[in-house]
């Protein structure tokens, strides 16, 4: 290639990549520079110029003068000797080719980081270009790649596993995905393994504001900021909660996001590749809060230490398995969503019934007559759990205690 040629080429380069054009000549000659200093097998360093207007290329060995700097061991002062080789373009165009590419290469990824460094949070939709054991490559748009990792993580304790249990893509499947992090190619971190080879943008499907924005596209309410999310807790494919608040009066924020006959709710469930989704009503009360966490179980009433961040919370015998979970993970998620320790316990366990609070969930009177407990209290000052007989306060077993 004529010297010409390779200036006009890079020119052209330069204006369809939009990549600055003295840049990438100044690339071109240290990269130059280190090649020709190991052909020439120079003693000292070299130093290659580009003429940019003839694209005349001038090789010179940086020859050192003088004494070196007493503190640094090193020369301030050289003498530029030409020992520019017959077939200087040559080499420079197989030079120019790996440089072209790795320039091309990171100017393409610090466009990406520009656009999308500010998107951080944003959902977008894509499509699975191609899947590894360790991650899959999302195509958001063209030109523009995003990696869904899903390592072991046991096995590689630097990595991320971002994709839910179970969840499996297909080639050219379409995907909602919630960007968390863009990579900073000019950043001075540590590499991550590969990352060169791996795209800038990292995507997740476990992250839970990913539930936040589906259900801003589903509830028009919660886009107007009528319907406020107040929490989210998530067991990525499994379950998950949700805490809402209205900030109209009259406005049902759990009907608002399940929707008519469940259809709101319903698509993010089936976005989610149908994950349990809880709704439920937040409040700024500690005691109903955490009772309606624990939906759908229901509550008898809920004890609240405020300095310990401690609720005790009392459910009916039936009510136990159904507000502790499968494997605790009803429990889990209420504590998670809340921020209380909760501990469950059900109504037979406690003995006496407690004494009535401020924050019981259930009044006694709100009992029928009918379902009133039997009044017989033994020596150890444990109530009887049964029901008392009608006209009676005592139940069939301890009858006698009233013709006492």
């Amino acid at each position: 290639m004529a010297s010409s040629e390779l200036i006009e080429a890079l020119q052209a380069l330069a204006h369809e990549r939009k990549i600055d054009e003295f840049y990438l000549i100044d690339r071109l000659e240290a990269s130059l520079a280190k090649s020709y200093q190991h052909i020439l097998d120079l003693e000292w360093d070299a130093r290659v110029t580009i003429d940019r207007q003839t694209g005349h290329i001038y090789v010179y060995e940086l020859v050192p003068v003088g004494e070196p700097d007493e503190e640094t061991g090193e020369y301030t002062e050289f003498e530029e000797r030409d020992v520019t080789p017959a077939d200087v373009s040559r080499i420079a165009a197989q030079n120019a080719k790996s440089v072209i590419s790795s320039i091309v290469r990171e100017a393409g990824r610090q466009s990406i980081y520009e656009e999308f460094a500010g998107r951080v949070g944003d959902l977008v939709t894509g499509t699975v270009l191609q899947g590894t054991p360790d991650f899959t490559i999302i195509k958001i748009r063209d030109g523009v790649e995003a990696e869904l990792p899903h390592y072991d993580v046991k096995r590689y304790p630097g990595e991320r596993n971002e994709r839910p249990n179970g969840e499996h893509y297909r080639h050219n499947q379409r995907l909602k995905v919630l960007i968390i992090e863009v990579r900073d190619p000019g950043s001075d971190a540590p590499r991550m393994r590969g990352e060169q080879a791996r795209p800038a943008i990292v995507v997740s499907r476990t992250h839970p504001d990913l539930i936040r924005r589906l259900f801003e596209i589903e509830v028009p309410e919660i886009y107007d900021g009528l319907v406020e999310i107040k929490s989210i807790a998530r067991e990525p494919g499994a379950r998950s909660k949700v805490a809402v608040a209205s900030r109209e009066r009259n406005l049902d924020p759990v009907g608002a996001c399940v929707g008519p006959k469940g259809s709101r709710v319903r698509m993010v469930v089936e976005e989610l590749r149908n994950e349990r989704v809880d709704v439920i009503q937040w409040d700024e009360d500690p005691a109903r809060y955490v009772a309606n966490a624990l939906s759908p179980a229901k509550v008898d009433r809920v004890l609240v230490d405020e300095e310990n961040n401690y609720a005790t919370v009392i459910v009916p015998d039936d009510q136990l398995s159904l507000a502790i979970g499968k494997e605790g993970q009803n429990a889990r998620l209420a504590a998670r969503l809340t921020g209380w320790h909760i501990d469950i316990k059900s109504a037979s366990f406690t003995g006496a019934p407690l004494p009535q609070a401020d924050n019981m969930l259930i009044d006694e009177d709100d009992f029928d007559d009918d379902e009133q407990l039997c009044a017989f209290v033994d020596d150890e000052g444990v109530r009887c759990r049964n029901h008392a007989r009608p006209g009676s306060i005592y139940c069939g077993i301890h009858d006698d205690m009233d013709e006492e």
